[in-house]
């Protein structure tokens, strides 16, 4: 049994994002596009025999116990009965509040990572399970694959995108997903899209006209970036991308951007990083 595992949780965007309602229990019925980044948080695990789950990192705003990383590493433990333990360190890299799914993907990779390391041999569909009571996003990072969505996110379609050069802009704000769902003013009745794979044309985000209203570095980032190429939000933010034919001319806009603008440029990917990384262990 491998003693040390080190993997990456993959960043992802929204390619486009419909709010088609609001459902009884408070969630609202979405169809969004999601494609991995080849940017990524670092996970490294290593196998402790006390059953104790220890998460080293520098986040000092979130509580050891509430931290995603954790919860999935404890459930995965209970749906198994595993008496091992893990030592986890993470290397930050993906901005928190950003809509690329830093929490969600860093969960994801704590399941697949721990599953392959206590050699537990749950099955992708019964970690996806366990992923959907941490967060709509989960699923999608475990399953590792570009997906048309549905529900609230956790009905995945796969689809092959693109898979262009992009400029992520990071606004230095933390933006609210509660706020912005609950937002009086969020459209909720988008007419569900039928097509697959989505038409172009339909690439746009519902959450972002509120977004920008309520963040102006958002929509700060959304105008400049917008002087160069086709400017959207990705989940409820606060990052915004843009695609480029190359790396090329990503890093040039990069670099004409960033004296007042904090960023990075990243291949889209339909197949995450994570996956590659696990299929050359097997």
């Amino acid at each position: 049994m491998m003693s040390r595992l080190t993997l990456p949780a993959p960043a992802k965007l929204n390619l486009m994002l419909h709010i088609l309602g609001r459902r009884d229990d408070g969630y609202h019925e979405l169809q969004t596009l999601f494609q991995f980044l080849d940017h990524a948080d670092e996970l490294s695990f290593d196998l402790r025999d006390d059953g104790q789950v220890i998460l080293h990192s520098d986040l000092k705003d979130v509580p050891h116990e509430s931290n995603l990383i954790v919860r999935a590493a404890r459930k995965l433990q209970q749906l198994t009965g595993c008496p091992l333990g893990v030592d986890i360190y993470l290397k930050k890299v993906l901005p928190m509040g950003g809509g690329i799914g830093g929490g969600s993907s860093d969960a994801a990779t704590t399941l697949l990572g721990l599953n392959h390391l206590w050699q537990l041999g749950c099955s992708e569909d019964q970690l996806a399970e366990l992923g959907l009571t941490l967060g709509a996003d989960v699923p999608v990072f475990v399953r590792g694959h570009a997906a048309f969505a549905e529900g609230v996110g956790e009905k995945l379609t796969p689809v092959d995108p693109e898979e262009p050069w992009y400029v992520v802009l990071v606004p230095q704000v933390f933006v609210s997903t509660a706020e912005i769902f609950s937002h009086p003013l969020l459209t909720r009745n988008s007419p569900p899209i039928k097509m697959r794979p989505v038409p172009k044309g339909n690439s746009r985000n519902d959450c972002q006209p509120v977004v920008e209203q309520s963040y102006p570095e958002v929509r700060n980032s959304l105008n400049l970036l917008g002087k160069f190429t086709d400017a959207r939000l990705t989940g409820t933010g606060s990052c915004v991308f843009g695609a480029f034919p190359s790396k090329a001319e990503a890093d040039k806009v990069l670099a004409l951007l960033t004296e007042t603008q904090t960023g990075f440029v990243a291949k889209g990917s339909n197949i995450s990083m994570l996956h590659r990384t696990l299929q050359g262990l097997l």
